[in-house]
């Protein structure tokens, strides 16, 4: 049975429909593919790079730092093949949008937030409909399916619970965790930016001095063209993180999820609570709507997007 919200969570992630297990499981494997297979990449340039300014001439005249360049980047475009035939990056982004979007039904049914008021009927029929219309939508073959049901034992109990118990569970376990989920996330880029800006202003110095020290015959070799490959991989791998775009949007969300929150705690009548929830989700939503615009491909966004339109009050 649901118990005291305080100290348990009534709606875990193990208790979220199949769609979310399944979709959340497969994009964070695809994340990991992506970001291994990216710094790869970069790594596999960068020593390209190292090794250029080295020469190891044999006896018959061949450059032996030459060949290994040349192996370096062939294994670099091995590495962008593979990414290019695989498709981690859109299995990635498009498997969190359906994880996100599941997410947000389940809790929208499991606390009585519109579409699903406590006073509609064939809730959890819709829900379910809702739920295989996101699978139909996605053409993303990568999501494995998942052994949980659609509508966990969880949901219903939580959905059963007085509209006290409901509105105590959705403000500390879904609003408050989320916004200290994105408090968090906004904390962590945010450091992150200065951090990789501070490292990138660095090697541009160091660049600076390599190339006088080239200039005035210090050195010999082209050390400022390493300098300067190293600079564009740390400008390259910046751009994939974006942390300065995600710090923004988190710290923003955290911001509506807190205005959010307010305004439901003073909510003391069901259709209000219905009204309040779907707000809140739209919030929540807008974020990953952003998110998916700037990653997944165009289709599924205005797919889900479509879709998500008779969600909103």
């Amino acid at each position: 049975m649901w118990v005291a919200v305080a100290n348990t969570d009534p709606l875990p992630q193990e208790a979220l429909p199949g769609l979310f297990q399944a979709a959340d499981k497969a994009s964070l494997k695809a994340q990991s593919r992506f970001i291994y297979a990216s710094g790869s990449r970069f790594i596999l340039v960068v020593a390209a790079a190292a090794l250029a300014v080295a020469s190891l001439e044999t006896d018959t005249g061949i450059d032996l730092a030459a060949i290994g360049v040349a192996v370096l980047f062939v294994a670099a475009v091995l590495v962008e093949i593979w990414l290019l035939q695989d498709r981690p990056l859109d299995t990635w982004y498009d498997g969190r949008a359906l994880a996100e979007s599941s997410k947000t039904l389940a809790w929208r049914y499991a606390v009585g937030g519109r579409p699903f008021a406590k006073d509609s009927t064939n809730s959890e029929q819709h829900l379910i409909a809702d739920l295989r219309g996101l699978i139909v939508d996605s053409s993303d073959s990568a999501i494995e399916a998942s052994g949980s049901p659609p509508v966990s034992s969880e949901m219903r109990e939580l959905r059963e619970a007085s509209l006290a118990k409901r509105k105590a569970a959705y403000l500390a376990w879904r609003l408050d965790d989320q916004r200290a989920w994105y408090r968090r996330k906004a904390q962590w880029n945010a450091k992150r930016v200065t951090w990789w800006r501070i490292a990138l202003i660095s090697l541009e110095l160091i660049g600076v001095l390599a190339a006088l020290a080239r200039a005035f015959g210090a050195i010999n070799f082209d050390l400022p063209g390493l300098v300067a490959a190293v600079i564009a991989v740390g400008a390259a791998w910046l751009s994939i993180k974006q942390h300065e775009s995600l710090a923004r949007a988190y710290k923003l969300a955290s911001e509506e999820i807190a205005l959010a929150r307010e305004q439901l705690a003073q909510v003391e009548d069901e259709a209000s609570w219905a009204s309040g929830v779907a707000d809140a989700e739209e919030g929540i939503s807008r974020e990953h709507t952003m998110w998916r615009a700037s990653r997944c491909a165009p289709s599924l966004t205005r797919r889900l997007e479509s879709r998500e339109t008779r969600w909103r009050p």
